[in-house]
Order: structure tokens, then C-alpha cells, then sequence
């Protein structure tokens, strides 16, 4: 598979070519009139942090944070991540992660609880 292969075909945010948080975040702070990070992040009801952080790309734009924009903008989600750059027309999530846990690998329990004296 050549790169760009593995470019248009992952389905991983971060592997997108497009993506580009800080054209959501300057986005924002245009539509809604505001100076600065700060002044989104107090629109937003997040930390300062945590728009640095997504800004540096060291924290994903989560779902919450995602809803709160469309919130506060009255911008649509698919809006919101078409600003992002988030072009992914489905999300897969793995099939482990709703698999029950198997009975023979987990440890056993004691049940019994002792009473202090």
C-alpha cells in the first residue's frame, strides 16, 4: 500500500491530510465575535488548556467539546467537522470493545465478605 493509500483510505482523524483543528478554532472565535483562545474557551466553558492543547494537536476535538460548539455557534456537527477537516463519512468502532469479557480468563472472586469484630 503506498502512502497515498493509506492517506485516503484510513479511518483515523489524525492520519487525514486535511485535518486542521486551528481552522476550526479560528472559525469559532470569527463567527462568534471573540478576541481571543480565551475568550472561546470561556464561551465554550473549557479550561484554557484545553484549547492549546487541541491547537497543538495533543488533544482530539471530543464529542462533548464537539456538541458544546454546535451549542454555542448554532453551526451544524457536519459543519463543525468540515471546518476541522474531518472528512470520515462513517465511524467504526472495534468489535472488541462490546464483546462480554470470557468467564474462564477472569480471575475468580471471593464473594464472602467477613464482618469486622
Amino acid at each position: 500500500m503506498t502512502t497515498m493509500d493509506t492517506q485516503t483510505t484510513s479511518n483515523r482523524l489524525a492520519d487525514q491530510v486535511n485535518y486542521d483543528p486551528n481552522h476550526l478554532l479560528d472559525s469559532l472565535i470569527e463567527k462568534l465575535h471573540l478576541k481571543n483562545d480565551a475568550a472561546l474557551s470561556r464561551a465554550l466553558e473549557v479550561a484554557p488548556p484545553v484549547i492549546s492543547k487541541i491547537r497543538h494537536r495533543r488533544l482530539p476535538v471530543g464529542a462533548s467539546l464537539l456538541i458544546r460548539m454546535h451549542e454555542v455557534s448554532d453551526l451544524s456537527i457536519r459543519d463543525l467537522r468540515i471546518l476541522m477537516g474531518d472528512r470520515r463519512d462513517k465511524f467504526r468502532i472495534s468489535d472488541k470493545q462490546f464483546k462480554p469479557k470470557d468467564k474462564d480468563a477472569a480471575p475468580s472472586v471471593n464473594t464472602a465478605v467477613e464482618q469486622p469484630e
